[in-house]
Parts: structure tokens; sequence; C-alpha cells
């Protein structure tokens, strides 16, 4: 690997070129791409650009006020953990996987991944200034709560591994470090996107649930907007995770080897995420329920949600096969099912950008002015 800006002496082709840990060509191409899905993906997430400002909060800071005590410890305790696992992630897609990536499609798709990342941060202030006075009370205290920490720590040593031989490489000009070669690297890259495909997939959804059921009661309805759209986002990049899972034994033949050896591990980090969620629902609820919701849902809909995700990456499944036990969730996932006026609140289903080139000439054939 060259890691050189712009190398004129490169004329490789750009569709022979492996996703990672190749020279990246010299000139970014996007009339073809080898993997149009990522193109597909950077066109989708630019055409759902938003801002949290977007969504008025007013009502929800006396919702907020009105809540019982247990209800604000479940609102606040979920922001909270919201706000550690996307600063995690609003740095570390393109820290990780930025210096190893060598194709113009998934490149643009990391700076993609990585500033909806961001929103998503800045998002979960903009939460906390309308329904505290002072923020800080929240933000300090975060680092504070083990429950928390625990679950990023998980999630950063993947990351950290990765990008530790990622700075080895950039060092020496080797892939490997402490004695350890080119398949070890890959080896921490596949388990690397394993970990963020649970983030993506699983690690929010106790929290995200638990906001729209406040909307089901027409409680706290600006902050599940948010979260709708946060949710969208994310399903974009649990998208590319599973995608990426899938193509890169077809990329590299070692990847094919990791992929087996690798399984019995991968399928552990799903179900220590999944048990973390539960016992996140079981802190959430310590204090007591709200309608419609409660720790068992909680736990069955972690379940639940851990086997499909299982089943997009080839894992075999862990635990008992079912139906949704949290079906109304379904329509804040999807899209544009929750009928509003535009004027009172913003319309999450649109696509800015979007184009669809479906009319020929033979379209206005007929017409005449």
């Amino acid at each position: 690997m060259t890691y050189k800006v712009f190398d004129p002496t490169n004329k490789k082709d750009h569709l022979k070129v492996r996703a990672f840990f190749d020279d990246p060509p010299t000139i970014a191409r996007f009339d073809k791409q080898k993997y149009p899905f990522l193109e597909k993906l950077t066109r989708t997430s630019a055409g759902f650009f938003w801002v949290p400002e977007e969504v008025d909060l007013t009502r929800d800071s006396k919702d907020f006020r009105d809540l019982s005590k247990h209800e604000q410890h479940i609102f606040t305790s979920n922001l909270k953990r919201q706000i550690l696992l996307d600063s995690v992630q609003g740095r570390a897609p393109s820290a990780a996987f930025g210096p190893i990536c060598s194709l113009p499609e998934l490149e643009n798709w990391i700076v993609a991944w990585t500033f909806s990342e961001s929103v998503h941060s800045r998002s979960y202030t903009h939460i906390i200034r309308n329904v505290y006075s002072d923020p800080s009370k929240v933000l300090d205290g975060i680092l504070d709560l083990e429950e928390i920490v625990n679950c990023a720590k998980d999630i950063s040593l993947y990351y950290d591994k990765l990008i530790s031989f990622n700075n080895e490489l950039q060092h020496t000009g080797k892939i490997g470090i402490n004695n350890l070669g080119p398949y070890e690297h890959k080896r921490a890259l596949w388990l690397a996107l394993i970990s963020v495909n649970i983030l993506e997939g699983i690690r929010f959804y106790v929290s995200f649930a638990c906001s729209w059921a406040f909307a089901e009661l027409k409680k706290m309805e600006g902050n599940a907007k948010i979260i709708k759209l946060i949710a969208r986002d994310e399903n974009l990049h649990l998208a590319s995770t599973q995608q990426l899972l899938k193509v890169l034994p077809q990329d590299d033949p070692d990847f094919t080897t990791i992929r087996t050896e690798t399984k019995d591990e991968c399928v552990a980090m799903f179900k220590s995420a999944a048990e973390q969620e539960i016992k996140w629902a079981e802190y959430l609820f310590k204090d007591g329920s709200m309608i419609g919701l409660n720790k068992e849902l909680l736990e069955d809909y972690v379940e639940w949600i851990t086997n499909r995700r299982l089943q997009a990456v080839g894992l075999p499944l862990i635990y008992k096969t079912g139906s949704n036990p949290l079906p109304w969730t379904q329509k804040w996932i999807s899209g544009g099912e929750v009928q509003v006026a535009p004027q009172e609140t913003q319309i999450t289903s649109y696509i800015v950008g979007g184009v669809k080139k479906d009319v020929s000439t033979e379209s206005m054939k007929g017409l005449s002015l």
C-alpha cells in the first residue's frame, strides 16, 4: 500500500482494487464502481440530510416536567447512553476504517457515515438543552454510570485494536503489529465490522423503543421524531456493515477463512451485547415501568432483534424464534407512516435531491402547449 495522496504512477484499474489493504486509485472515479451499493448508500445518506433544529421540542419541555420521577429516569438515562455510544461512533469509523480503505466509493461512504453520526451527537445536546435548564447536569455524569461505560468499552475494544494495527502500518509501511502479520490485521478488521454491526443493529434499540413508547402515549413526541430520523440513518449504517461482511470474502480469500475461524467468537459478541441490553432494560425500569412497556417485553424484543441481525450476517440464531413482541415500533423504523401536517412538524420521509429518471421523450408524446 502506498498511502500517497497523489501517485501519478498508479494507473491500476479501480474496478480491480480490493475494498481494504490495497493501493487506492489515484483518480477518484465514480462513473463505474466495483461496489455500487456503497455509492447508493452515500447518495441515500445525502438525501436524508437533516439537522436537529428542524424539530420543534417546545412541547417536550412541558411533557418532561409532567413525567413521573421514574419516567424521567428512563428518558434521561437513555439519552446518556446514546450520547456515549455516538461519541464513540462519531469518530471511530473514519479513524478505524478510513486509513485502510482503498476504493473511492468506500472512502466516500465512510465520510458520509461519520458526518451522519456527528449529527446524531448534536441531536442529543439539542434535546437536553430543551428539557434541562443546565445540560451539564446530564453531560457531566455520563462517565459515572458503569452500565453505560462497560458497553462503550466493549465497542471501543475492537476499534482500538484495529487502529493499533493501522498506526503500525502508517509508521512502518508494513501490515501487522507486535510480530503479527497481515492476516491478523484483516482479522481485526473483520471483528471490528462485526462489533459495529452489533452497535448499529442492537445496542440502540432498547433506547429507541423507550423513546417511541413515550410518543405512543402522546409524550415527548419531538424527541421521538428525532430518534426516528436517527434510526433511519442507523439502518443505512447497518446495511453497509452487512454488505461489507458479505463482499469481503469475495474480495479476498483470507476473509473466507477468517469468517469460519471467528464464527464462535462473533456469535459470543452478539450474545454479550444482547445480555448487556437486557441488563440495561432492568436498570431503566428498576423504579417502575411505563404504560405499554416493561423490562420483560424489552428482553423479548432484544432477543428477537438479535436473531434478525445474526441471520443477516449468516450466523446461527441463539434465541427462540417468534414474531416482533413490539410490533408498533415498526412504524417508527420503516418510514413515513406517522401522518402529520407539514405545518405541525417536519416531514421525515422525504429525500433531498432525489430524482427518478424514468421519463423519456415518449412520455411527453401527444402533449402540446
